[in-house]
């Protein structure tokens, strides 16, 4: 379970493929913090520690994981959104965030705006899924590669989110560009509300 805060935007040092895994390294500032089987969420995708070393450790995504997220265009020096797993006797900062990418969303758009950044966002809108949850509402949050954010003039397959400077400079919300795949988790709360309705 996670938050939605990011902790450090990292880079990756290396990328192994092994039959259709990707194993997937990274330097961040807390490795000497980590340990084997630890959950990280990585652009909002939990993924296991399964080696360290002194200054690196790695994480292995496997197919399904790579189809449905961003994980597979990533490049050595790319920068890649940190987040440990939440702590449970502290403060929500974010939202209930699982660490479960639903899809991937492309953007569209980038406007500046007097100091902040608007980013708009389109994904692939399914009616059936949206019944279920799978969808953004004004207001309500949304997580872009690990960041918990709140939407805003959300459309059936688009939403926008407004990026302060600190979030701009401190994830990888400042290489985003328009044409950059995402990934999205919708509201875990949204989809437990629209399972329950639909009884």
């Amino acid at each position: 379970m996670f938050s939605g805060i990011i902790e450090e935007a990292a880079c990756v040092v290396a990328l192994q493929k092994e039959q259709e895994n990707l194993h997937i390294t990274m330097e961040c500032s807390f490795v000497d913090e980590l340990k084997i089987d630890q959950s990280v969420a990585h652009n909002g995708v939990c993924l296991t520690v399964v080696a360290m070393t002194d200054k690196t450790y790695t994480v292995t995504a496997i197919k399904e994981t790579l189809d449905r997220t961003n994980l597979g265009k990533l490049e050595v020096g790319s920068k890649v959104n940190l987040e440990r797993s939440m702590i449970m006797n502290g403060r929500l900062d974010g939202h209930i965030v699982q660490g479960h990418v639903d899809q991937t969303a492309v953007c569209t758009e980038v406007k500046e705006a007097e100091g902040s950044w608007y980013f708009t966002f389109e994904y692939a809108f399914d009616k059936e899924m949206a019944r279920r949850g799978y969808m953004t509402v004004d207001k309500g949050s949304v997580t872009v590669n690990g960041v918990s954010l709140t939407v805003c003039n959300p459309t059936d397959n688009s939403f926008q989110v407004a990026i302060i400077p600190y979030t701009y400079e401190f994830t990888n919300f400042h290489q985003i560009k328009a044409g950059t795949t995402v990934n999205i988790e919708f509201d875990i709360i949204g989809k437990y509300v629209s399972r329950m309705m639909a009884f």
